[in-house]
């Protein structure tokens, strides 16, 4: 009994023993042990996800997040050993390095290094460019570099980069984001899609253990989701090649091209190219969505269904245009070939095959002129003022006057009719003529169809209907039928081919004479089953004809069809269009 009472005695004094330790610990010693905790723990370090890439609609990667580096070497790492050992090999590992670089010699490497050595350098600037994975993983295979940073001495910064493996192909429309990733985007899909694109960060914290630190995940970053565009790599590439050919031909400033799946609206090219000081062409903003353009003759297509809907007119009824000028409302109106004297009498067909001027302006002013608001109401009733309310953001805003607006005067109406004194965005028109197309449901242009997760979709952004039915089908195959004779029988035959059915419209608008003309093709093929819409816009001084040989180009290899001796053929110019005379 005696031995078990020292026993439980003893027990009992440890244990008050331990009590009153960790009271000490806990309340004495509490703020000295948080201090050596502190330096051991580092908390709260943000981990950011991969951002999600950018894919084209035949699965190539056209916007993706990847590292470069900035490689540094501290002389102190290591000691006298790895100082001997870097001497010792110094001549290998210039020599490495001016495999890895061609710009710089061996021989400078060598100089560089042994200053950076003399100096004591702890963070010495080994190359001065940012330098891709595969160069670091080359260099890290180097002599002494292999060696860990404490023991070697070399050591990296990594960056995240947003690269676009294809150049300037729809650069805009994929957008960028600012140096600092950390800011997030500046445009184009990018910064419409920037929440889905970037993930959300994770949160770690460093803790040592066994003299080693460790990463300890509190919160796992989540990765961005993948998206898939509608653009297609192969048609941006011939797109942008047709119009940079032909722009640096005419040696024009800027030219647009957009090409538009006629049932879905997905963009499957879009091209925006301006002449920069060096003379070449790069994308610099996104023209076919923002600019507003007076969209000339290409509008009489809206006006004439107008008239054609409300039974006002019939594609048989007629007008006579006289000798090509015709004042209204004391200005004149002219024709494009008024000094040849004119078209006479011309059918409604003929009036858009021609695309006259005074036909179209006096069919609209004869009817409407006493109603302007009936004009303008079917024309909102084809949705073409709508805004398309995009994925991506910068789009301009259709400005279509109406009869109760601020300088809508008597002239107002017939030149309205024609494309001008209004404004619409080069992607509004094309989306207007697509419905045609698309016998006669008008659907949003989209440039993502999905987001994707570890192969799996996510989220889908299906096709979306503006307007159900523009107009009836009776005008509907009116219209059509008049298109076609556009492109086969009138001014649009340069975009014309044997081996592909083309309907559309050529327009050319100027604002005033101070400024020049600005030349438009909107077409879609083929005539009777339709699978693209397409538009082509070169502003500043070029005729319409210009814009219908890109699409021709365009079209053939489309369909693959473009023969040897179709390539060399050359087309006649179509007139130039000045003072209301568009084509």
């Amino acid at each position: 009994m005696t031995r078990y009472f020292f026993v439980i005695l003893l027990m009992g004094l440890i244990g008050v023993a331990i009590v009153v330790k960790a009271g000490i610990t806990m309340f004495a010693e509490r703020q000295y042990w948080q201090d050596v905790a502190d330096r051991f723990v580092k908390e709260n370090v943000t981990v950011k996800p991969n951002r999600g890439n950018i894919i084209s609609s035949d699965g190539k990667l056209m916007a993706s997040s990847l590292p470069e580096y900035r490689i540094y070497m501290d002389f102190k790492a290591g000691g006298v050993k790895k100082d001997t050992m870097l001497m010792n090999h110094l001549d290998e590992i210039c020599e490495g390095l001016h495999k890895i670089f061609p710009d710089k010699s061996a021989s400078e490497f060598k100089t560089h290094l042994k200053k950076g050595r003399k100096q004591g350098s702890r963070n010495y600037l080994i190359y001065p460019k940012r330098i891709s994975y595969i160069q670091y993983k080359e260099a890290k295979r180097l002599p002494v570099f292999n060696l860990n940073k404490y023991k070697g001495g070399f050591h990296e910064l990594a960056y995240n980069q947003r690269k676009k493996p294809f150049g300037s192909l729809a650069a805009r429309t994929l957008g960028d984001l600012y140096a600092d990733t950390a800011q997030g985007a500046k445009n184009g899909i990018e910064l419409a899609f920037d929440s889905i694109l970037k993930g959300h960060d994770g949160i770690t914290h460093r803790q040592k253990v066994m003299n080693k630190y460790l990463n300890i995940v509190d919160i796992p970053p989540v990765d961005g989701c993948d998206l898939l565009s509608t653009i297609d790599v192969g048609m941006q590439d011939i797109c942008e090649k047709a119009l940079t050919d032909k722009l640096k031909e005419l040696n024009a400033s800027v030219g647009v091209a957009v090409l538009m799946e006629v049932a879905t609206g997905e963009v499957k090219a879009i091209v925006n190219m301006t002449k920069a000081g060096d003379g070449n062409y790069y994308e610099m903003r996104n023209n076919a969505i923002s600019d507003m353009l007076e969209p000339g003759s290409t509008f009489k297509t809206a006006s004439i269904m107008v008239a054609l809907e409300d039974g006002k007119i019939t594609p048989e009824d007629g007008i006579d245009t006289g000798n090509g000028i015709k004042m209204m409302h004391g200005r004149p109106m002219k024709d494009w070939n008024w000094y040849k004297g004119g078209y006479g009498y011309l059918t409604v067909t003929q009036i858009l095959e021609v695309s006259s001027n005074i036909g179209t302006s006096s069919i609209i002013e004869k009817y409407y002129g006493s109603n302007p608001q009936k004009f303008v109401d079917g024309l909102k009733r084809m949705s073409i003022d709508q805004p398309l309310q995009l994925q991506i953001a910068g789009e301009g805003k259709p400005n279509i006057k109406g009869p109760k607006e601020r300088y809508f005067a008597k002239t107002t109406l017939p030149w309205m009719s024609i494309g001008y004194e209004t404004q619409v965005p080069p992607m509004n028109i094309l989306t207007f003529y697509n419905a045609i197309a698309n016998n006669g449901v008008m659907v949003r242009p989209k440039f993502v169809k999905a987001a994707i997760k570890n192969g799996e979709i996510v989220k889908e952004y299906p096709t979306e209907i503006i307007n159900p039915k523009i107009c009836s089908e009776r005008t509907l195959k009116q219209i059509q039928e008049i298109l076609y004779k556009v492109v086969h029988e009138g001014l649009a035959a340069p975009a014309g081919s044997k081996q592909f059915a083309v309907s559309g419209k050529t327009g050319t608008a100027q604002e005033n004479k101070k400024r020049p003309n600005h030349a438009l093709f909107i077409s879609y093929a083929p005539y009777d089953n339709p699978d693209i819409t397409m538009t082509v816009v070169v502003p500043n001084g070029y005729t319409s004809a210009n814009a219908a040989e890109i699409a021709r180009d365009i079209y053939k290899y489309y369909f693959g069809k473009a023969s040897k001796a179709e390539k060399k053929a050359t087309t006649a110019l179509l007139p130039t269009g000045s003072d209301g005379s568009n084509d």
